[in-house]
């Protein structure tokens, strides 16, 4: 019964860690993305579906196991950020793409940024591997703070 409850628990925090994802359903770009200026560096469109794919499960699995681990104490800071950073995430979308707002997006970026970085801090006090799980999408959200950046400079 308690591995029926593991599991339950860590899908319940990978559709949880999903959710940011569903900001995009709602967005229609109507083909502005496409005529912004853009760093040679700047990714394929294809290649964002399977690295945030990959991002949401890791984040997915570090909120489990930034969960089981570490007894209450600081949980609810712990889980207050990783709630907020996941709001910020899921506001990025709607701002740059559907207000096409990239400065805007970029101040979102900004509080994601540092709202990653505080959750690595503190889920670091719960888990290893919910602070090893957390460091590649810190280091994506650095890349798109970048690129959004250079593409606000460019347009």
């Amino acid at each position: 019964m308690k591995n029926l409850k593991s599991v339950g628990l860590v899908f319940l925090f990978l559709g949880i860690a999903f959710l940011p994802s569903l900001s995009a359903v709602f967005v229609k770009t109507g083909g502005w993305y496409q005529v912004l200026n853009k760093p040679v560096w700047n990714p394929p469109s294809w290649i964002f579906a399977p690295v945030w794919s990959l991002l949401y499960l890791m984040i997915g699995l570090a909120g489990y196991f930034a969960w089981t681990r570490g007894g209450s104490t600081g949980r609810r800071c712990a889980f207050a950020v990783y709630g907020t950073q996941l709001f910020f995430n899921a506001l990025w979308t709607p701002v740059f793409f559907g207000l096409h707002r990239p400065d805007l997006a970029l101040a979102v970026l900004v509080l994601l940024w540092f709202s990653i970085l505080l959750n690595i801090g503190l889920f670091s006090r719960r888990s290893v591997p919910a602070t090893g799980l957390l460091i590649p999408y810190f280091l994506w959200v650095s890349f798109a703070g970048a690129l959004n950046a250079v593409i606000l400079a460019l347009n």
